[in-house]
């Protein structure tokens, strides 16, 4: 890539139907992306060695031994990459593990092109949010030790560790950080993290909290920073500090 020239985003389709390759990869072609193809496992690991991909587009059922949750869990263990999984299963509980494991987006099958798009951008733009609603310190929240920098999209441990987190994940704690101390109904968290439209659908909150805890919170199971309020919603109580660490 020369200088000055700029780089168009990259998807992948991960998905062993040949026609539904073809017909993404020119549909999203046309609409300015570049788009890889991969039919199984072990292509996808091969495309994703040897490229950099803005997104991925991944069908939950898959020819082998390893399906389309599987896959998610191990892109998700070393990358933030958004990943939308594709089924023609219209299962409650699928939708929900494949939120678990790490998905940001769900579409069943048969699908709309344009749907497709839709989602793609959805997610590539909450990569780069716009408007969020508190923006302190240079767009760096600190709170209990933990560091959330807004511009790099990264979060920090107390340990001093870079925590990977999915795009949803980020987004959620992202708006967490910037409302701590106060009461969140589902409603208000679909609308702040951009989820509304996706269903009113709201265990996909819910799989996203209880994912987040899982990487921010000492005990999972008795969460201390992200407190369940009954009837309710969530509140995130852990105090903001200062750039000096001071409350």
């Amino acid at each position: 890539m020369t200088s000055g020239t700029v780089r168009r985003t990259r998807i992948l389709v991960v998905d062993d139907d040949v026609r539904i390759q073809r017909m993404l990869a020119q549909y999203l072609g046309e609409e300015g992306f570049d788009v890889d193809v991969a039919g199984g496992s072990s292509q996808m690991r091969a495309r994703m060695a040897g490229a950099k991909f803005d997104a991925v587009l991944l069908d939950l059922v898959l020819p082998g031994d390893c399906d389309g949750l599987q896959l998610a869990r191990e892109i998700r263990s070393g990358s933030d990459v958004p990943i939308i999984m594709l089924s023609g299963r219209d299962d409650v509980m699928d939708r929900v593990v494949g939120l678990e494991v790490g998905a940001d987006d769900y579409i069943g099958k048969p699908f709309h092109l344009r749907e497709v798009l839709a989602r793609v951008k959805t997610v590539l733009r909450r990569r780069s949010p716009a408007g969020d609603p508190v923006r302190i310190e240079g767009d760096v929240f600190r709170f209990e030790g933990w560091k959330l920098d807004v511009e790099r999209r990264a979060v920090t441990n107390p340990a001093g560790d870079e925590v990977a987190m999915s795009t949803g994940e980020f987004d959620m704690l992202h708006v967490f950080a910037a409302h701590a101390g106060r009461v969140l109904t589902r409603d208000m968290l679909m609308d702040l993290t951009r989820k509304r439209g996706r269903d009113g659908f709201d265990r996909t909150i819910d799989a996203l909290i209880v994912r987040l805890r899982r990487k921010i919170e000492t005990d999972p199971a008795s969460p201390r920073l992200i407190k369940s309020v009954r009837g309710v919603g969530y509140l995130f109580t852990a105090r903001l500090e200062t750039a000096s660490g001071q409350p």
